[in-house]
């Protein structure tokens, strides 16, 4: 199983510059698969407050890149609404090009409505978000081949193109988008003994199977919250209990900014579930 964190809450009592570069710098000595950022324009962690600190996100993964040189860099997700398709696809490609092919698309259909009044950014109705999302990952896809189109250079360095995760559980719509086209899900780590994630994942299965595609050549994420009190055996055996239902892949959050602590737990935790 992969292990990656997840940084929601910008809140730390030091400057957010050396607060962050220490995390983003000890993920990648520690193994850590990906850290991943919140593609928020105000804070939009439950744990926190929406006037509490907030940084864009592909400005952060561009400063996340330089200060490391193994770590996988992506969104959690970005709203497909927010940003113009193209300009999307070609802040990734920039940021793997910068990375040397160590972007993800992080993608959703978006929503978050108080956000969406508040900064005076698009949010349509729902159907027509889904038509966008799909047409954006189509894009993406497009202007990674070798598509010559103005805006396509330079190629990525991930070959084949950096891989796409489409965030969000919906049965008829998201998952059958994940099985059409992206790399990666993300679900969530809901407290009813795997019940939800093992439906879920079921539905992607046949999802794949009426699409002739492999199940298996998606990875299957799932966003869970590291306690403040959660030893690192105890967090390994609920590692062991996610893959089990079918997960591999853990994108760890903690309640508050990410401290020394918790760092230290969950990288202790990487070479224990390597083998899962």
């Amino acid at each position: 199983m992969r292990l990656s964190l997840n940084v929601t809450n910008y809140s730390w009592t030091g400057g957010i510059h050396d607060e962050l570069s220490r995390v983003v710098q000890r993920a990648d000595e520690a193994g850590i698969d990906t850290v991943w950022v919140s593609d928020h324009l105000i804070q939009a962690d439950p744990t926190s407050v929406p006037d509490s600190e907030m940084l864009e996100a592909y400005t952060t993964l561009g400063f996340l890149a330089a200060r490391t040189a193994r770590v996988r860099l992506g969104t959690m997700v970005s709203a497909v609404t927010y940003r113009p398709a193209a300009l999307l696809v070609k802040a990734v490609t920039t940021l793997d090009v910068l990375s040397g092919g160590r972007a993800w698309l992080g993608i959703g259909a978006g929503y978050h409505e108080e956000e969406a009044r508040a900064m005076d950014l698009p949010l349509p109705a729902v159907p027509e978000r889904f038509e966008r999302l799909e047409e954006t990952v189509r894009l993406a896809l497009r202007m990674w081949s070798d598509d010559s189109s103005p805006g396509s250079s330079p190629a990525p360095v991930h070959k084949p193109h950096p891989p796409i995760l489409i965030g969000g559980t919906g049965e008829r719509r998201t998952l059958l988008l994940v099985a059409r086209y992206a790399d990666a899900c993300n679900l969530f780590d809901i407290p009813d003994q795997g019940a939800t994630v093992k439906r879920k994942l079921a539905v992607l299965a046949d999802h794949c199977a009426a699409l002739g595609r492999p199940y298996d050549d998606i990875e299957k994420t799932i966003s869970t919250r590291l306690s403040p009190d959660e030893p690192t055996g105890a967090f390994v055996e609920r590692c062991h209990t996610l893959a089990s239902f079918g997960v591999t892949h853990a994108v760890v959050l903690t309640s508050g900014p990410w401290t020394d602590e918790a760092l230290k737990r969950l990288a202790a935790a990487v070479p224990a579930v390597e083998g899962i």
